[in-house]
């Protein structure tokens, strides 16, 4: 099969619009609410944000923050790469402002999953970590928001049932064609297939280790949820929460679509349609989102301290970093060349290789 056509600035097509698809996906969401309800949704929440609801979210921020990175750092010395909780609380908060920041919501943890695995050596360990204690945090809050769904009245209690057979069947059907393809005679399924128990073994299930992970991610849920609470008590959100807790998880399980702008747009898409479905209103189910992005970012700025720290340190090691890039050059285990392709060739990859991971400021060291 002939490679994928690039053009002269080097971006392969398919991942340059894709990553375009997801930012207007994204504007595109937003830009239909302005035009069905007008900018005052959007403004009226962020007017009530107080004093009390930011000091909240910092403190809320701080404990999502810590669990999220002990979470990785669990995953990671699982798979061979260990990381200590130090350094992952300040990867963490450094990711969680950029996704915060950045279209798409994930660059954030592209961005450490590629550093973490240049400083240990290894990035494709570095990377499947951070995939895999993502996946399990995604999958804990999807348990979590499944059972609350049943629990209580909600505008999908009715289709839950579908739903949910819908995709245990979907998931059976990979495994089961993961299996076929990696016995049929398909070598490098069959490597994926090894490499995916060996991850999930060692990383998620492994004696201790499971237990953490799912401790972990089961705060950062709840810390999720109590963020958007007080956004919605701040909006002006006067219902019981045994109605707005199942609103809250979904609005938080259309923040895993990748489609969004900073994390705005599914978020405040499906808050409206809940808020207005549940006997609420549109616009308050808009001001809440709203409002929770906003201190969602706030609880996130010790990643911007982090961001020019690192920024400010790499920058006083660059002509000995130069020097040490022209001498790995040469070596396909190092630098720029040990970072998978589509990272190295995606602008928002490029620009995250800027914002502190330069190949030439620490030599990496073969596995």
């Amino acid at each position: 099969m002939a490679p994928s056509p690039e053009p002269p600035g080097g971006v392969p097509v398919t991942r340059s619009n894709w990553a375009l698809v997801r930012t207007v996906g994204g504007l595109g969401i937003l830009a239909l609410l302005l035009c069905l309800l007008g900018t005052g949704p959007f403004l009226d929440g962020l007017r009530l944000i107080d004093g009390w609801a930011l000091a909240v979210a910092l403190g809320i921020g701080a404990l999502t923050t810590v669990c999220c990175a002990w979470r990785w750092s669990l995953v990671s010395a699982g798979l061979g790469v260990r990381l200590p909780l130090g350094t992952a609380v300040a990867h963490c908060y450094r990711a969680v402002f950029l996704n915060s920041t950045l279209p798409g919501g994930v660059l954030g943890d592209v961005h450490r999953a590629v550093r973490h695995g240049r400083d240990a050596g290894d990035v494709g360990r570095g990377i499947r970590a951070v995939v895999w204690e993502r996946t399990a945090g995604q999958v804990v809050q999807a348990g979590i928001a499944l059972a609350v769904l049943f629990a209580f009245p909600s505008p999908v209690r009715s289709y839950l049932p579908a739903a949910t057979g819908l995709v245990l069947a979907g998931g059976l059907g990979a495994v089961l064609l993961a299996r076929a393809l990696s016995r049929g005679g398909n070598a490098r399924w069959a490597q994926a297939l090894r490499t995916t128990r060996a991850d999930v073994r060692d990383g998620l299930l492994a004696h201790g280790k499971w237990l953490g992970v799912l401790v972990a991610s089961t705060v950062v849920v709840a810390g999720h949820l109590a963020t958007f609470l007080v956004a919605a008590r701040t909006a002006g959100a006067t219902a019981p929460l045994s109605q707005l807790v199942p609103l809250t998880f979904l609005a938080l399980l259309a923040m895993g679509v990748p489609a969004n702008v900073a994390g705005f747009g599914p978020r405040e898409g499906v808050a409206a349609w809940a808020f207005g479905a549940a006997g609420l209103t549109a616009s308050q189910g808009i001001a809440t989102a709203m409002v929770y992005g906003a201190l969602v970012l706030v609880a996130s700025l010790p990643g911007a301290a982090v961001l020019l720290i690192a920024l400010r340190h790499g920058s006083t090691k660059e002509n000995d970093g130069r020097g040490t890039a022209r001498r790995d050059s040469s070596d396909p285990g190092h630098g720029a060349a040990a970072v998978p392709r589509w990272i190295r060739h995606d602008r928002a990859g490029v620009l995250l290789r800027r914002l502190g991971g330069r190949p030439g400021a620490s030599r990496l060291r073969t596995r």
